[in-house]
């Protein structure tokens, strides 16, 4: 079986984004980059299933700019076999993302994709259910565990009420949670191999999938900064400055 898993390059979750001084967006000049988190569970789950024997082969994808092409090298040292690039300077919603995945689905033919649930810069967490939509497929989303046994496969996934467990047939679109594991360290030697790993680089017209931009930003703005807390003497100043300032009772 094969698997293909999606990867998005994302300011590291270390840095302090700011906003560009129009509001037009973040700015991303001068800032490290890495692969989102949620994503990179999915590739260490990917290679954990090839470990065990469950798939013969993992492909990394990413859609982007060409620096992109890094955060495939790292999937690669991670254990992916193979990456492919679909190149664009364009900004990529996550519906243009969903339509190249699904031409790359039909493409390739994965019994799996397992990607992140969703990406730390934008939060918009609709990409993998995008592309079961689009491809027909079923899918499982924030899944915390996950058994392939022949041609099923067997995800738990947290939902509200505590764990839900499904079963689905292969080909299947499973998004990761943060608790299905935790990525292995990627040890020099094996960044060194991803180099010599194949790269192919596409383009969304190659595709056939138009990736303009159906949504517009109009601003982008900080969230406004909170006040300090303040020690209150007594509960009865408590319960005057929660109704007289405060104004929630």
């Amino acid at each position: 079986m094969k698997i293909l898993v999606p990867v998005k390059r994302v300011v590291d979750y270390n840095v302090k984004v700011r906003v560009k001084s129009d509001a037009s967006g973040v700015d991303i000049a001068n800032v490290k980059m890495s692969m989102n988190p949620f994503d990179e569970i999915a590739v260490e789950e990917a290679v954990r299933l090839k470990e065990k024997g469950a798939a013969t082969e993992v492909v990394a994808v990413s859609c982007g700019v060409a620096q992109c092409q890094e955060t495939l090298r790292t999937a690669m040292a991670i254990g992916a076999d193979r990456a492919i690039l679909v190149q664009s300077d364009a900004e990529l919603q996550p519906l243009a993302v969903a339509k190249l995945l699904k031409a790359l689905v039909d493409k390739e033919q994965p019994g799996l994709v397992i990607l992140g649930k969703q990406a730390i810069d934008d939060d918009c967490n609709q990409t993998g259910q995008m592309l079961a939509a689009l491809a027909e497929l079923p899918q499982a989303t924030f899944a915390s565990k996950v058994e392939v046994a022949g041609d099923k496969v067997k995800v738990t996934r947290e939902v509200d009420g505590g764990l839900e467990t499904l079963e689905l047939a292969t080909p299947a679109v499973i998004t990761t949670d943060l608790r299905l594991n935790e990525p292995r360290y990627v040890t020099l030697p094996n960044i060194m191999k991803a180099k010599k790993k194949p790269l192919e680089t596409v383009k969304p017209e190659d595709l056939g999938v138009d990736v303009q931009s159906k949504l517009k930003t109009l601003k982008v703005s900080e969230p406004p900064k909170r006040s300090a807390g303040i020690k209150v003497p007594d509960v009865a100043t408590l319960v005057a400055k929660l109704k007289n300032e405060a104004k929630v009772i």
